[in-house]
């Protein structure tokens, strides 16, 4: 007739507790969604900062990244790191240039001044290429004319992170007649993801003949 009763699934779980009870219950709450959020803070921020770590320590070994490099079938120290090419690649391209556009012929030229646009930097391929075209003029008006050009070893070759001033003599030969000029030759360049650019390719003081 009498029947005992069941706790109900739905009953309020704060019922025959103390009025404190659920403001302390609340308090816990916003405590641990609090907590919640500042670990997620404080695990985003340093993500972040790991992520700059690895990105400046990526860029240093790039700069710091030394490429070997063996042109024309040459030896010895050439290598660049980062952006700077060592003294003996720069030795070595500054002959290789200084072949190319100041030793030619009418049989020669054309084949070398392609060669030499080869490794020219785009922004700079439309000026050198319109000075080597006013060669290639002179010596289709000039068929015996032929020119030889020699790095000078009375005086120092100079260069920056930019450029290369090489004293040369140039001798120029036409219908048998030889002339002989003193100047410099100077060489703007530039390095780019390890590889050689030239950027400049220009005659300075050529005013002095040699008889």
């Amino acid at each position: 007739m009498f029947r005992r009763a069941e706790p109900s699934d739905t009953a309020d779980p704060l019922l025959g507790k103390p009025p404190s009870f659920g403001i302390h219950r609340y308090l816990q709450g916003s405590s641990n969604l609090f907590e919640e959020n500042r670990l997620l803070k404080f695990a985003i921020a340093g993500l972040f900062g790991i992520s700059c770590v690895l990105g400046v320590v990526t860029y240093s070994s790039s700069q710091n990244q030394r490429t070997v490099v063996v042109p024309f079938g040459a030896g010895g120290d050439l290598y660049v790191t980062g952006t700077k090419p060592s003294e003996t690649y720069l030795r070595t391209m500054t002959r290789h240039i200084v072949a190319l556009s100041g030793t030619y012929s009418p049989y020669s030229a054309d084949r070398q001044f392609q060669e030499l646009l080869s490794i020219v930097h785009p922004s700079a391929y439309n000026a050198v290429r319109d000075s080597l075209n006013r060669i290639l003029d002179e010596l289709e008006q000039n068929p015996t004319l032929s020119i030889a050009t020699f790095i000078r070893q009375d005086q120092p070759v100079a260069w920056s992170d930019r450029e290369i001033l090489v004293p040369v003599e140039k001798v120029r030969v036409i219908g048998g007649v030889v002339r002989k000029f003193h100047g410099n030759l100077r060489i703007g360049f530039a390095v780019d993801a390890g590889r050689f650019w030239l950027t400049q390719l220009s005659e300075e003081n050529f005013d002095g003949e040699v008889q």
